[in-house]
């Protein structure tokens, strides 16, 4: 059923298993989707190829790849070659998290929100299987609409911004379960920090790991490409 008619939200999209699933269920919300793709150089390159993959499959308006130099800042393992992916979960925030990452993302999607006209942005963050990052918790969220709120010409108007985390509480079974009734493929999406040009991914890492065991928990057949 159509719930929010005429309604138009922007959506991060990675490529990845997570932000595709927070697509899929945008579409079946109603929403005009417009989905938007960072490229903040990241290792994992081919992730942007696979966002493209998902934004054709589930009819995306528009979908859009923007530049961002986090590189430039670094101290993160996905932006910085010199410093290596574990191949074991550790303890504390590992070293894949990319300093203010998704505030970052987010503010460029309430930006492209604002002159869409949209109200509601949709992101594909988890709490329940997440590797530790703090901007993928609930209280994240919750900042950030009000942050929304006071830094926009349209919210100090009186528009009220809605950032909708659809997975924050799924386990991965539960994600991909969901993610395949709204008909995902995932054999386009790409999850691993360190796939290769044609998507291939190691095996090895935490996003490989929690992928791998979230379709096993899910008895659904795993069709990543492994190296």
């Amino acid at each position: 059923m159509n719930q929010v008619a005429d309604a138009r939200a922007v959506v991060l999209l990675s490529g990845g298993l997570d932000s595709s699933t927070a697509l899929a269920w945008a579409r079946a919300q109603g929403f005009d989707c417009y989905a938007l793709t960072v490229a903040y150089g990241q290792r994992h390159q081919s992730e942007l190829a696979a966002a493209a993959r998902v934004a054709r499959a589930l009819s995306a308006k528009e979908h859009r790849v923007m530049q961002v130099d986090l590189a430039g800042i670094g101290g993160s393992a996905l932006t910085d070659w010199s410093i290596p992916l574990p191949d074991q979960p550790g303890t504390g925030i590992p070293v894949s998290y990319v300093p203010a990452r998704n505030t970052l993302l987010l503010a460029l999607a309430l930006a492209w929100a604002e002159v869409l006209e949209a109200r509601d942005l949709v992101v594909g963050v988890n709490i329940v299987d997440f590797s530790g990052y703090p901007d993928c918790r609930p209280e994240f969220i919750r900042s950030f609409e009000a942050l929304a709120a006071v830094a926009t010409k349209a919210g100090v108007e009186g528009a009220r911004f809605r950032v909708h985390a659809p997975l924050i509480a799924m386990s991965k079974a539960q994600i991909i379960r969901s993610g395949v009734g709204l008909g995902v493929d995932y054999a386009m999406t790409v999850s691993c920090y360190q796939a290769d040009t044609s998507g291939r991914a190691c095996g090895r890492c935490d996003s490989c790991r929690l992928r791998r065991e979230g379709f096993e928990a899910a008895s659904i057949a795993d069709p990543t490409r492994y190296q």
